[in-house]
């Protein structure tokens, strides 16, 4: 398995996962194309030409923030989110951003926990931010030098 960045032959892979995960932002293809074009960072778990995760993130004012990230159902648990999320913060840093963001439902206990292995502390809420179903969103923030520590950028 390897993470490498986004390219188009990716995007309907990327669909396909983001489908059948009701907990992420349901995306449309033209978004997928705007990272691949460049206006977004995006990276992909590749296992010999399967895409099995995605992540995508922009730099805003100095902050990395994490927009869209979803892995198979049945790859979960073996490390390629944490692989993911390993290639953004470092990334990030390499692009001298200071924090990295993201927002993730509040009930979206799996999420919460990833997050919270890896030094994210929630910063706010926004409620009913999620439709379909209603839910409150989590604004999730860390350091990234702090986290360089806890994912070995």
């Amino acid at each position: 398995m390897t993470v490498r960045p986004i390219d188009s032959r990716d995007v309907e892979a990327i669909l396909a996962i983001q489908r059948s995960s009701p907990e992420v932002a349901q995306w449309n293809a033209p978004d997928y194309v705007r990272a691949v074009a460049g206006d977004m960072a995006g990276w992909v778990t590749d296992d010999n030409g399967v895409v099995s995760g995605f992540l995508i993130a922009r730099l805003a004012a100095g902050d990395l923030e994490i927009l869209n990230f979803a892995v198979r159902a049945d790859v979960r648990r073996r490390g390629l989110g944490a692989a993911l999320l390993r290639e953004v913060l470092s990334w990030g840093a390499a692009q001298h951003a200071q924090r990295a963001l993201l927002e993730v439902r509040a009930s979206n206990r799996v999420a919460l926990d990833f997050y919270g292995r890896y030094g994210f502390r929630t910063a706010g809420r926004r409620p009913r931010y999620y439709v379909a179903p209603v839910d409150d969103a989590l604004l999730l923030t860390a350091e990234i030098a702090s986290l360089a520590g806890n994912m070995q950028l």
